[in-house]
């Protein structure tokens, strides 16, 4: 499935031109052949915004989704997007799967928060895996700092996740993470990850770029640079299922020696 991530962090606080950002790029995405469009973490409001996160925070059926829908069906592809779901009076930093037909396939939120920015505004999920099935694989979800935990990729992997999908808003200096960390999870664990950045400076934060869609194979099928970019690249499940085949981690596991992990 050719998978576009945008690169990008569209106008913080402006979720009504965040929405214009994302269907142009979703246009341009399915013009390439693309079945799939991944945006960065908390795409739809902006990261750095303080108390506006609590303030423009929208539950999973709200009006943001609506339009979002309306973007997949227009371009005949899936979205996942970032943004602060409410839910009653709780917050939580989420990325919610849209398919090509409008229909809402998976919402997941953030289990593992980083720094005291975002648990000043945020509240931790507590589902590890969240899946959905699309085009004939099996996608899961996941946001930034969760990906740098290898049994939250692992669980995933026992799971049958495909084709892992990972908002991020990676800053400065830890852009090893995207170089580095991405590329050895998906070998690690046998599948892809589509790691979709921020860019360039936001209130006290400053993000690096580098999305990157990373194989099972631990290559990077595509990178982008440190500017805005609509990276385009493919997960393939021949190659991943050959990778698998040759690759035993997960056969040569032996849980019974892992207890005392946990």
């Amino acid at each position: 499935m050719r998978t576009a991530l945008l690169q990008s962090s569209g106008r913080p606080g402006h979720v009504v031109e965040n929405l214009k950002v994302l269907d142009e790029a979703a246009g341009r995405a399915a013009a390439a052949g693309a079945g799939l469009l991944v945006t960065s973490e908390l795409f739809l409001t902006g990261y750095a915004i303080g108390d506006d996160l609590g303030r423009l925070a929208e539950p999973a059926d709200g009006d943001a989704a609506d339009a979002i829908a309306e973007t997949a069906v227009r371009h005949g592809l899936a979205v996942a997007y970032g943004y602060p779901e409410r839910d009653g009076d709780t917050v939580y930093n989420s990325v919610q799967l849209v398919a090509p037909d409008g229909a809402r396939l998976a919402n997941y939120r953030k289990t593992h928060l980083y720094g005291g920015f975002e648990r000043d505004h945020f509240t931790p999920g507590d589902a590890t895996v969240v899946q959905a099935e699309l085009d004939g694989l099996t996608v899961g979800l996941m946001i930034c700092y969760d990906v740098e935990f290898p049994e939250n990729v692992r669980a995933h992997a026992l799971a049958g996740t495909d084709l892992l999908l990972v908002p991020t808003a990676l800053l400065h200096p830890y852009q090893f993470v995207a170089e580095s960390v991405v590329p050895v999870r998906a070998f690690e664990s046998q599948l892809y990850i589509a790691y979709a950045n921020r860019v360039g400076p936001e209130g006290e934060f400053e993000f690096v770029g580098l999305s990157t869609l990373a194989g099972p194979d631990g290559v990077a099928r595509a990178r982008a640079g440190r500017g805005e970019e609509l990276l385009l690249a493919d997960a393939d499940p021949v190659l991943l299922a050959a990778s698998r085949e040759a690759n035993p981690y997960l056969r040569d596991r032996r849980p019974p020696l892992y207890g005392s992990l946990v």
